[in-house]
């Protein structure tokens, strides 16, 4: 029942996988071989397992997806996001990625439904957990390296040709010898030819970049590169950097209060954008001096911060680029080996973060004060690239207020593809 190895493979890639992580190749069936110990967290449409690899003797993270339950696409069928999750994760490998080591199917036609569970290497915190455990003192040197992992992750995403649009340090899971990793692909897609509209509405508000608040609808990798810069900003100052308090209009004139008021200069087609007359603060505000704010954080890293905060989508670094930059290759520090780096002692709670859709620990600081609903975000991506979606918008899933609704075709298309995954 374990899904088979996927006939295309990251080796083309111009970045080379750097885990030893596979699909599991395994003859003992998966039931018997992973012994589940407890639930450490759960969702609306899935719920996370601490267990044990009986062949291996490792530790491991279940997570079981309700493949019946009702979803935001329709009454049936497999939650849209575990679709996308599990498409991107079985061609990934790669030493800042979550692996995907096993998928099979459990449960049958009775109360309980039939299930799909996603077998993770085990990461035993987030990198939210950290920056707000005052116990632990970061130095520049655990910032760079830090970064310099999410930046090596991103760059082998888009190199992969996948799109995050969900980065925010509680989906930057942290393993137990150090490393970070980027989770949750619920709202990832595949980068687009400029013809094709995308949502706007993707990336939690504190680290959404203008572009999107300002309406654009199609949109290039660099969109990921701003939330890695606000993460950079958030690892450095130990508290986020742009939190806007719950409309994109809000987070607007936050970045702009924390950026300055964009010139012609730094973007010249903004007010062009769909949302600009409506959305654009009036308040014109100076751009502060990124380098006072920051004063303590080491040579270069105010300036790469300004490139990854360009305003401009064309001007901002891509991830490779974020890479070259002699933050990295010029300036001392070194970064921190990944097993040096601060953590603190395992805390079940922080298992589950990054793994689960709706998890109410892990956002709740943000719904409180950040945005839209994480669930209207990701309703809003769901309808996107729904079966039976086109790139023009012509959709066969359309909204009705707050609900999307699926025709019986889109139900039945998410069934077999729960199948497939399952089954193989």
């Amino acid at each position: 029942m374990a899904l088979p190895s996927s006939s295309s493979s990251s080796s083309s890639s111009s970045h080379p996988s750097t885990s030893n992580a596979t699909i599991s190749s395994s003859h003992m069936p998966p039931r018997q071989r992973y012994l589940k110990q407890r639930k450490v967290g759960e969702g609306t449409y899935a719920s996370v397992f601490l267990a044990r690899d009986l062949e291996t003797n490792t530790r491991v993270a279940i997570k079981k997806i309700k493949i019946s339950a009702a979803s935001a696409g329709g009454a049936d069928g497999l939650d849209p996001t575990a679709l996308r999750e599990v498409g991107f994760l079985r061609e990934m490998k790669c030493e800042n990625v979550i692996a995907l080591l096993d998928v099979f199917a459990s449960g049958g036609g009775g109360a309980g439904g039939q299930s799909l569970n996603l077998v993770l290497e085990f990461l035993d915190t987030n990198m939210e957990a950290l920056i707000r455990d005052r116990g632990l003192v970061f130095t520049p040197a655990d910032v760079k390296s830090w970064l310099g992992m999410l930046l090596k992750g991103l760059d082998y995403c888009h190199a992969m040709g996948c799109l995050h649009r969900d980065l925010k340090p509680n989906n930057l899971l942290i393993s137990p010898t150090g490393h970070l990793k980027l989770a949750d692909f619920g709202l990832a897609r595949e980068l687009a030819p400029p013809s094709t509209r995308m949502t706007n509405q993707v990336i939690t508000l504190w680290y959404r970049p203008p572009e999107l608040l300002l309406g654009a609808r199609h949109y290039s990798s660099t969109v990921d590169v701003w939330s890695a810069g606000a993460i950079f900003a958030e690892m450095m100052l130990r508290t986020p950097y742009m939190p806007g308090e719950g409309s994109d209009a809000a987070q607007l004139a936050v970045i702009f209060q924390a950026r300055g008021t964009p010139t012609t200069q730094e973007w010249a087609h903004w007010k062009e954008l769909p949302l600009a007359s409506s959305m654009a603060p009036a308040q014109q505000h100076p751009r502060p001096p990124t380098a006072s704010l920051f004063s303590g954080a080491g040579r270069g890293a105010s300036q790469l911060l300004d490139a990854m905060l360009a305003y401009d989508p064309a001007k901002r670094p891509s991830a490779q680029d974020s890479l070259r930059h002699p933050y990295f290759s010029q300036h001392a520090p070194s970064p921190t080996r990944p097993e040096d780096l601060p953590r603190h002692k395992e805390k079940e709670g922080e298992i589950a973060q990054g793994l689960l859709e709706e998890s109410g620990e892990r956002d709740e600081k943000r719904r409180a004060g950040g945005g839209e609903a994480v669930i209207a975000v990701k309703k809003q991506a769901q309808a996107e690239t729904a079966p039976g979606n086109h790139a023009n918008g012509n959709a066969k899933a359309t909204t009705n207020g707050k609900r999307i609704v699926a025709t019986r075709e889109m139900i039945e298309e998410r069934k077999r593809m729960a199948r497939k995954m399952a089954f193989g």
